[in-house]
């Protein structure tokens, strides 16, 4: 079936702010319904999705016979459940499985709604989760074969090497494998503000974070004094918590991570953070994708929670016109 044939009716679970719904209607699909616990994901969802009915709360909690009736005919589900008690960025502090769990709502949801396709994202460490072959096999009950596929976002044309597991199921076919675009890589350097658009301070001053002095020295050493670079916070990959421009950025998370320095004639070197419309570029979200609710700490949350647009928009084509 292809796209112009009917209008693909999709749902997205664990939506966030919208990553998914927005490479999913690039692609074809009418987004009927997006869930969501955060309320103010909600809000951000509603803005660039007015047409799109948010459904906020515990997927478990939701009534879900009264919901198949209200909604009508799906076609797609795709869902991004909870990550960070499978992701390696919450190091060694302790996981909650109960919150893990909440990927068997995507068994209950294509139960009940039986569409037929499915797309589950997730980090690639969801593989290594106890109950992972429960959940795959679960899906497998309700007659869906299986994909599995680990995708880097650099590799569609999005300025940040972001891998993340796709397990995509087709009830007809096995899935195909979703083949990379054939682009040139974008860099940091295709996305950051080197102008006076933000507000940069001086590198050294007398509160600055030895730590962050430590990580620009490093850059230095590598770089010279002459070219900008960014400083990287809270990795553990051996990188020396920096990064050239010439490269994809570093995989965006929840926290405020990429400060860039650049030479300056009065200071010797300036820095500041990455700011909020730079890190939805390197995300692969369009300028017109609006992230303006909630703090910036808060934003850049709900930038780091989401699914970039265009890996999700290749891997649904690839899914549906095949």
């Amino acid at each position: 079936m292809k796209p112009q044939e009917k209008k693909i009716r999709g749902l997205d679970l664990f939506c966030g702010a919208g990553g998914s719904s927005w490479g999913a209607r690039e692609a074809g699909v009418e987004i009927v319904a997006a869930f969501d616990l955060w309320p103010l994901a909600g809000k951000a969802h509603d803005v660039n999705f007015p047409e799109v009915e948010f459904i906020s709360g515990r997927l478990e909690e939701i009534k879900i016979e009264s919901l198949v009736e209200r909604l009508g005919s799906i076609d797609i589900i795709m869902a991004s459940p909870e990550c960070t008690n499978h992701s390696p960025a919450k190091g060694n502090k302790p996981r909650c499985e109960q919150s893990k769990d909440t990927a068997f709502q995507v068994v209950r949801f294509a139960d009940a709604f039986k569409p037929r396709w499915i797309v589950i994202e997730n980090v690639v460490n969801m593989r290594k989760w106890t109950r992972y072959a429960e959940f795959k096999g679960e899906l497998e009950k309700l007659g869906y074969k299986l994909q599995e596929q680990v995708l880097n976002s650099a590799q569609f044309g999005v300025p940040q090497s972001r891998r993340r597991l796709f397990l995509v199921g087709d009830k007809e076919q096995t899935p195909p494998k979703v083949t990379p675009k054939k682009t040139g890589i974008k860099k940091v350097a295709d996305i950051v503000d080197l102008n006076g658009t933000y507000r940069w301070t001086p590198l050294r001053t007398p509160k600055r974070a030895k730590a962050t002095l430590e990580r620009a020295e490093r850059g230095f050493k590598a770089v010279g004094k002459a070219d900008p670079f960014l400083l990287v916070y809270y990795g553990s990959d051996g990188s020396g918590g920096w990064q050239r421009l010439n490269r994809p950025l570093r995989t965006i998370t929840t926290v405020d991570r990429f400060a860039l320095v650049k030479p300056d004639q009065q200071h010797g070197h300036v820095m500041r953070m990455l700011q909020v419309p730079e890190l939805q570029a390197a995300m692969g979200m369009p300028p017109k994708m609006k992230f303006e609710t909630g703090t910036r700490r808060e934003r850049i949350k709900m930038i780091g929670n989401a699914v970039c647009p265009p890996v999700m928009r290749q891997v649904i084509k690839t899914l549906t016109i095949s």
